[in-house]
This record gives structure tokens, sequence and C-alpha cells, in this order.
């Protein structure tokens, strides 16, 4: 497989997070996958009211998505995480560049005012495998 290309301008402002101005996805299969809240896949309760625990675990269950699709987190060429406070942006960042490894997918981060089941969290996803 064709590895992602990254897009990197100085004449667009640089990217000030755990992610890329723009990415060239390969050659292939474009999944596009649904959005993942912090849900226990156990018993599809929310895993905590903390936010980290709830990142962590939207995250978790977008990688077993990926990994059921045949990709793995490097075939990931576009996030959109969802907020309920933007003030949690840095936990989001410090998760994300925890998880998510380099060269970064692109991404947009969006701020609204409720998610399924009082999830404070969302994230989806584009990959190519």
């Amino acid at each position: 497989m064709t590895t992602k290309q990254i897009i990197q301008t100085d004449k667009a402002p640089a990217a000030i997070g755990p992610y890329s101005q723009g990415v060239i996805a390969p050659v292939g299969s474009t999944v596009y996958l649904s959005g993942q809240i912090g849900l226990d896949p156990s018993n599809g309760e929310l895993v905590s009211e903390n936010f980290e625990e709830q990142v962590r675990q939207a995250f978790a269950n977008m990688t077993a998505i990926i990994h059921a699709s045949g990709g793995s987190l490097n075939s990931i060429v576009k996030l959109t995480l969802f907020v309920t406070d933007i003030g949690n942006f840095g936990i989001v960042n410090s998760v994300m560049s925890e998880l998510i490894p380099q060269p970064y997918p692109a991404r947009s981060t969006v701020e609204v005012s409720a998610l399924p089941k009082g999830a404070q969290f969302e994230v989806e996803a584009i990959i190519v495998i």
C-alpha cells in the first residue's frame, strides 16, 4: 500500500495540534466510519462521566472498527471530533497525540450542544486501506 502523503504549506496556518493541514490518500478502498462515543461495548453504556475516559473509549471503539475493516491507525486520513465543551480541547489533543501515529491525519473539531446518551465526545474517521 502506498503511504499517505502529508500536505504542508507556510501559506496557511501551521497545525496547532496533532493533525496535518491536509492528506493525499493512497489508492485503495475508502472506509467511512460512523461516529463513536465512549460506550462500553459490553453493556452499551458510557464508560464513565469522566471526559478523558470517554475520549479514550471512543478512540478504542473507533480502533476496533478500523481493525475489523482490515485497516490500522495509520490508515486514517481524516478525523472529525465533536466535543460538548471546547474547553476540553487540550485533553483531546493530548490523548490523540498519544494514540494516533504520525504523520497525523487531517482533522476538524466542532463544539456541539449535545451528543447521544449524554456523551461529551464523539470521533468519526475516514480511512483508506
